[in-house]
C-alpha cells in the first residue's frame, strides 16, 4: 500500500524525503540545451545514449518515464551553420524546425537498442490552455505509455509565438506532470542542482539538499539564461513549484554525473529535491491552476483571502476589491491578495463586468446589481485552487510502485 503524505501526517511517521522516490511510478525527465549540447550546437549522442540506458532501466523496474527534451534549436542552428541561438522569431523557427528532426532521430537511436519505440509529441501552450486540447493530450499521452512507447515531448517551435510559447522547457516539463498526472519530475542540467553560489565561478558551491519551499530567498540563489536554451535555474525553480504544488517530488541535478536517474530513485544524496506540498491534487484541479491561462484577476481583502486560503471557502463578491481584464464566466482568473500576491486561481461564475458591479456585495444583493442571480459565489470552492498557504493542495510524499491510470481530467 503506498503511503502519502497525509498518512505521513496521521500516523506521526517522519518519510524521509529521498526514499519516497523509490515508490514513484510515473516519472518526467527533462534534459536541457545545455546539457544535450554542451558548448557546441551539436546535439551529444553518446550523453543520450548514456541516460536513455538509465531511463531503460527505470522503465525495466516497473516506472513509466515521460521525456521532456530541449535542443531542437541549438542542434538546428548547428545544422545551419549558424554560431549560437538565432535572434529573430522566423530564424528560431526555422532551427527549430531543423533540430527537431536531429533530436528525434538521436533518440530514435538510443532507445532501438532495446528495442524500444519513440513518440514525438509537440505542444504549444494554447494546446493545454483550451480543455478540449488539453483532454486531447492527455488521452495521448495515456495511448503512448500503454503502448509501451517513451513519449519525447518538445514544445512546438515552428510554430509557437511568444504569446503562446512555453517560455522555456523546463515551464513545458511541470506542465505536463500536470497533464500526465506524475509522481516526479527531473530536470537534468548541467549544474549538480540547486547551489549555495554560482557553480561556474565559485569553486566553494555546493549542491543544495533538500528544499522544502520555493521562496524569494530561494529564488535569489538563482542566474540567468543558458548559452543557447532559454532557461535559468529561475525558470527550474518556477517549474519546482509548480509541480510540487501539485504532488510531483522534484528533483534538479546534472545529467553528467554517471548514473545520476538510477542513483536519485536508490535514495542518494544527489542534486536538490523539492518536497511537495499537501495531498495530490485532482487532475481537474491541475487544469484549473496551470493549464487553463488566466483571462484576468480580481484582488481580495484581507478577509476573503483568509476564508478561501485558510478555511478552503467560496470566494463570494463581498470579498473582491477590484477586477482586473476582460473576461466571461467560465474562465480563469487569478486571485490576489491586497499585496497583489497570486494566492488562488479559479473559474468565475460571472464576467468581468459582472464581478465589477457586485464587487463588495453581498449574495442576497447580486440580483438587485445584476437584475438575476444565478450564482452566491463568484467563485465556488469547487473550482478553485489555491496555491499559496496552508490549504495548498499539493503533492503525495510517496506515491503508487505504479500507479493507477489518472483519472479523467
Amino acid at each position: 500500500m503506498p503511503v502519502t503524505a497525509s498518512d505521513s501526517r496521521k500516523s506521526g511517521r517522519v518519510i524521509p524525503p529521498r526514499k519516497t522516490l523509490a515508490r514513484c511510478g510515473r516519472v518526467v525527465v527533462k534534459l536541457g540545451t545545455s546539457l544535450l549540447t554542451g558548448e557546441t550546437t551539436h546535439l551529444d549522442q553518446a550523453l543520450i545514449d548514456r541516460i536513455v540506458g538509465q531511463i531503460q532501466t527505470l522503465r525495466e523496474s516497473g516506472k513509466e518515464v515521460l521525456i521532456v527534451t530541449s535542443g531542437a534549436i541549438g542542434a538546428g542552428a548547428g545544422k545551419l551553420g549558424l554560431s549560437g541561438r538565432p535572434a529573430s522569431l522566423p530564424m528560431r523557427q526555422a532551427a527549430a524546425a531543423v533540430g527537431q528532426v536531429e533530436v528525434m532521430k538521436a533518440y530514435e537511436r538510443a532507445f532501438a537498442r532495446f528495442d524500444v519505440t519513440v513518440a514525438q509529441v509537440l505542444l504549444t501552450r494554447d494546446s493545454l490552455d483550451d480543455r478540449k486540447r488539453y483532454l486531447n493530450a492527455y488521452n495521448t499521452i495515456e495511448a503512448i505509455l500503454k503502448s509501451r512507447a517513451v513519449p519525447v515531448i518538445n514544445e512546438n517551435d515552428t510554430v509557437s509565438v511568444d504569446e503562446i510559447r512555453f517560455g522555456d522547457n523546463d515551464m513545458l516539463s511541470a506542465l505536463v506532470c500536470q497533464v500526465a498526472g506524475a509522481d516526479a519530475l527531473v530536470i537534468l542540467t548541467d549544474v549538480p542542482g540547486l547551489c549555495s553560489a554560482n557553480p561556474r565561478s565559485d569553486r566553494t558551491a555546493r549542491a543544495i539538499d533538500v528544499v522544502y519551499e520555493i521562496d524569494e530567498d530561494t529564488l535569489a540563489l538563482a542566474g540567468g539564461e543558458g548559452r543557447l536554451g532559454t532557461g535559468g535555474m529561475r525558470s527550474k525553480l518556477e517549474a519546482a513549484r509548480i509541480a510540487t504544488q501539485s504532488g510531483a517530488t522534484t528533483v534538479i541535478a546534472s545529467g553528467r554525473e554517471p548514473k545520476i536517474l538510477i542513483r536519485i530513485f536508490e535514495g542518494e544524496n544527489v542534486g536538490t529535491l523539492f518536497v511537495p506540498r499537501g495531498d495530490r491534487m485532482s487532475s481537474r484541479k491541475r487544469w484549473i491552476a496551470y493549464g487553463s491561462k488566466p483571462r484576468g484577476s480580481v484582488t481580495l481583502d484581507a478577509g476573503a483571502v483568509e476564508a478561501i486560503v485558510a478555511r478552503g471557502k467560496s470566494l463570494l463578491p463581498s470579498g473582491i476589491v477590484g477586477v482586473s481584464g476582460d473576461f466571461d464566466a467560465g474562465d480563469t482568473v487569478s486571485v490576489l491578495g491586497p499585496d497583489g500576491r497570486e494566492v488562488a486561481r479559479g473559474l468565475t461564475n460571472y464576467s468581468s463586468g459582472e464581478l465589477d458591479r457586485i464587487r463588495g456585495l453581498r449574495s442576497s444583493q447580486i440580483e438587485k446589481a445584476l437584475g438575476q442571480k444565478l450564482f452566491d459565489e463568484a467563485i465556488h470552492r469547487d473550482n478553485l485552487v489555491v496555491l499559496a498557504g496552508p490549504a495548498v493542495e499539493g503533492g503525495a510524499a510517496g506515491a503508487p510502485e505504479r500507479p493507477p491510470a489518472p483519472s479523467a481530467p
